[in-house]
């Protein structure tokens, strides 16, 4: 390909914003050609890219947070835009920041979904680490956009990584607990699971049951009555798609027995798990999953973390 149309894709992609699958469908190619065309016009010496403006952080609303809660590392991103795009695609630089510093030889990383683990992976530089693998730690949703989907973000990093990706083959809801069950014996199903549980370093989203900011209302899986039945049950927010209380306990629920992935009691024994979740109707579902114990780094906003922090009376922080 000539340099006049790499610069024409490179601009695309660095200038006006748009995604990697974006570009595909308007040159009518895989995601893959289009990450090539992108190498190469780095290659070429068509693009120059320069970090020029850091994200302010609030180092006193981390440190609260460390002390309030069992989290080795808290950022938290100061004056969050608005825009909860913008503040979302923050946060995932943030994020990916996080998760470039656990970066080592050998790292296996367990990937979730969601429109926060989106903008991390998005946000990741393409960076080959040896021997690393990515590894899906839940099912696919199968509905809705495919682009905040486990597996489409396994392959995504894998690929930024130059790793080697492990899918998990199930969907993420099935009908019934029975179903679940039989799913996860099923033995390349068992394997991806055992292998998920000894990730060196997990990053995961946080759920609401918000019928506003619920992904699994947006992807079909859960109504607007379900997720009223839920926060009747007491459902505060969700961790791998299993409902969680206020205390951050699982809900003794028909839907937690429906979820097919890595259980949120196995976050607990792995050595880093990185939560991404933003905005202040999100502070219930943060200071749920917490108070659980599922996340040692947060990566949140000011915003969300005070509130996080009033919700747990802790806010002398200055």
């Amino acid at each position: 390909m000539d340099d006049e149309r790499l610069a024409e894709i490179a601009s695309w992609y660095y200038e006006e914003g748009l995604d990697q699958a974006a570009i595909a469908r308007r040159l009518g190619c895989s995601r893959s050609m289009v990450s090539r065309y992108l190498k190469e016009a780095r290659a070429r010496g068509l693009v120059e890219i320069r970090v020029r403006h850091p994200l302010k952080t609030d180092p006193q609303l981390a440190k609260a947070l460390q002390s309030a809660f069992p989290l080795r590392e808290a950022r938290v991103l100061a004056d969050p835009p608005s825009d909860s795009r913008l503040l979302l695609r923050r946060l995932g630089e943030l994020g990916a920041r996080a998760l470039q510093e656990r970066l080592r030889p050998g790292v296996r990383i367990g990937i979730s979904w969601g429109t926060a683990v989106y903008e991390v992976v998005r946000a990741m530089p393409e960076l080959p680490v040896k021997g690393a693998q990515v590894i899906q730690i839940i099912g696919a949703l199968g509905a809705g956009d495919p682009m905040i989907d486990g597996p489409e973000l396994a392959r995504w990093l894998a690929e930024k990584l130059e790793a080697p990706v492990r899918h998990l083959h199930a969907p993420l809801l099935v009908e019934s607990e029975a179903v679940a069950q039989a799913l996860q014996r099923e033995r390349a199903i068992a394997e991806t699971l055992a292998i998920a549980r000894k990730v060196h370093v997990a990053l995961i989203g946080i759920g609401s049951v918000d019928p506003r900011l619920s992904s699994l209302r947006r992807a079909g899986y859960l109504t607007e009555a379900e997720l009223e039945a839920l926060r009747t049950a007491g459902a505060v927010g969700d961790v791998l798609a299993r409902a969680l209380d206020a205390e951050g306990n699982l809900l003794d629920h028909p839907l937690n027995r429906r979820v097919v992935g890595l259980e949120p009691e196995a976050l607990r024994r792995i050595p880093t798990v990185i939560a991404v979740a933003g905005g202040v109707a999100k502070a219930p579902a943060i200071r749920a999953a917490l108070r659980g114990g599922y996340v040692d780094v947060l990566v949140t906003d000011a915003e969300a973390a005070a509130a996080v922090l009033a919700l747990e009376g802790a806010m002398a922080y200055a």
